[in-house]
């Protein structure tokens, strides 16, 4: 009787203790698995923005017969580009000017291959216009081709409309996606009778700044420079606890 007594307390105990861990285990296991239950969305946020910088480039360029010819007309065709750009609002400080390059023209043979005879030399330079009236650049990048009716060949470059603020615009545009993500986050765990938890990550997509209305995108993001009005899209990848 005595021997039975002394086994049935550690029995007892040991039967109470594993009861405790399966008891531990279970709440521990419950706990766990309802932390690792997530649900991802994917967020969005577009606003349309209006360029504030407009910046217009080109060359003039001139071919004579010799180096000298050709500088020297480069020199008289100069002056006739810069009053037109005053007469239509650009000053002449308002003008970048690049550096002066130049290069010899080889004659083509019959056959169509390059000789080592130079017969004529060209002569250009590269300016730039900058002007926060983006209206202004894109009236005098339709308009400047018609100077040739001077004597002076200037080629244009498509026209650059910049956006200034676009640092914080993008902090900004980021954010309402990171938002946008939640709200659709929290839609969802309420149609399941669930609370939402806490963000376990997040995952910011590339920015894409396109014309406005366009269907453009990229994997890499697009930085549109070619629209006065644009439009910028930030995606948010989320992931949240639902309990």
């Amino acid at each position: 009787m005595n021997n039975k007594n002394q086994y049935l307390i550690p029995a007892l105990i040991l039967g109470i203790s594993f009861l405790l861990g399966v008891i531990v285990f279970s709440t521990t296991w419950k706990a766990n698995q309802s932390a690792n239950q997530t649900i991802t969305v994917t967020g969005s946020a577009k606003k349309e923005i209006v360029s504030d910088l407009g910046i217009l480039r080109g060359t003039i360029s001139v071919q004579s017969g010799s180096a000298e010819a050709s500088y020297r007309e480069l020199k008289n065709q100069l002056p006739i580009l810069i009053s037109y750009l005053e007469r239509n609002g650009f000053s002449k400080d308002k003008i970048e000017f690049f550096t002066i390059s130049n290069y010899p023209v080889y004659e083509i043979n019959s056959m169509g291959y390059q000789t080592s005879n130079i017969i004529g030399y060209v002569y250009s330079q590269r300016i730039a216009i900058q002007s926060q009236d983006v209206n202004k650049i894109k009236q005098l990048s339709l308009d400047i081709a018609s100077i040739i009716e001077k004597g002076v060949n200037f080629s244009i470059e498509m026209p650059e409309y910049h956006y200034t603020k676009m640092a914080d615009l993008k902090i900004e545009i980021q954010a309402a996606a990171a938002k946008d993500a939640m709200i659709r986050a929290q839609k969802i765990a309420e149609a399941t009778g669930r609370d939402l938890g806490a963000m376990r990550s997040a995952r910011m997509g590339v920015i894409q700044i396109t014309p406005r209305l366009s269907n453009q995108i990229s994997d890499y993001g697009i930085n549109d420079l070619s629209s006065i009005e644009k439009e910028i899209t930030a995606v948010v990848n989320a992931s949240f606890e639902i309990e």
